[in-house]
């Protein structure tokens, strides 16, 4: 059997130093898999590296998922499989890598997996961590639609056959962006949750900055790769379900600011889901406008 080839791309901004030494502790761990890590220090120059390990600072913060792409660019063994990792999670297990790429070769059709996503003081897995609607059982593996954008192995050859991550969307949702535009290729993603990784379970909606950005990139979003008839609607849904959940209107303000910002420009080339992709996202379990 081949051994996994792996690129790990590892993000800081020098704030968790006791959590980023554990996450890159486990990434270096792991056996059985060939493995080139790279740290990018998002406005900082990373600290807490060992030797050997490249680290690419960047002069200003370019958020999560331009932080990603330009980590993943900087790999320099072209692996076959990237690992996407948030510098406070931790794999529980030295095999973690190798099992993950065994799931994702069982289907050649699978182009990215994702493990479960647990607490580590709890065990529990928060309803955001699981990709797909029913998520009351966090342990039914399946084919997913989306993915939990910072523990997860995508293939290289899709994820720039795809066009990598959004960078411009700073923060929020371009897992479901980069979920959406593989499908659009042909390929599927994978739930594995025998697989555990630790992450704390914190509350992204304790920062205003939530609000703002989870409603402009879910209009980014629509307006990207959704045909014109699905726009409508799926905005709709959206403002509905943000009105039922948001109990502050504080928070609702925010978003609804957030939601405006999303139409005035900046979700840049649109490139719509052909309607074969939106009846297979449908047929998994998962249509696009929920």
């Amino acid at each position: 059997m081949t051994t996994p080839r792996y690129g790990a791309v590892l993000l800081t901004m020098n704030d968790r130093p006791d959590d980023f030494p554990l996450a890159l502790k486990s990434l270096l761990a792991q056996t059985a898999v060939e493995l080139e890590v790279v740290v990018v220090g998002n406005g900082v120059e990373p600290e807490q590296v060992p030797h050997g390990i490249k680290t690419v600072t960047l002069p200003e913060n370019v958020g999560i998922p331009e932080g990603r792409n330009v980590g993943a660019h900087a790999l320099e063994t072209s692996p076959d499989l990237l690992f996407f990792l948030d510098n406070d999670a931790v794999l529980t297990e030295t095999d973690t890598l190798a099992r993950l790429a065994d799931e994702l070769a069982r289907d050649p059709l699978r182009a990215y997996i994702q493990p479960r996503i647990a607490d580590p003081d709890t065990g529990v897995t928060v309803r955001r961590w699981v990709p797909r609607l029913r998520a009351s059982d966090p342990t039914r593996p399946g084919t997913v639609t989306v993915m939990a954008e910072g523990v997860v192995v995508i293939r290289r050859d899709a994820f720039e056959e795809a066009g990598r991550w959004p960078g411009h969307f700073f923060l929020y949702h371009e897992g479901i962006d980069l979920s959406w535009r593989i499908w659009n290729l042909g390929y599927t993603g994978y739930y594995a949750p025998h697989l555990v990784i630790h992450h704390p379970a914190s509350d992204p909606a304790r920062h205003d900055r939530y609000y703002r950005l989870v409603a402009r990139n879910r209009v980014w979003l629509a307006l990207r790769l959704l045909p014109w008839p699905l726009i409508p609607p799926y905005l709709t849904i959206w403002v509905v379900l943000t009105v039922t959940r948001i109990h502050s209107p504080k928070a609702l303000r925010t978003w609804f600011k957030g939601f405006r910002e999303g139409f005035t420009g900046g979700w840049k080339q649109r490139s719509p889901l052909s309607w074969r992709t939106i009846a297979r996202l449908t047929r998994a379990g998962r249509p696009p406008l929920i």
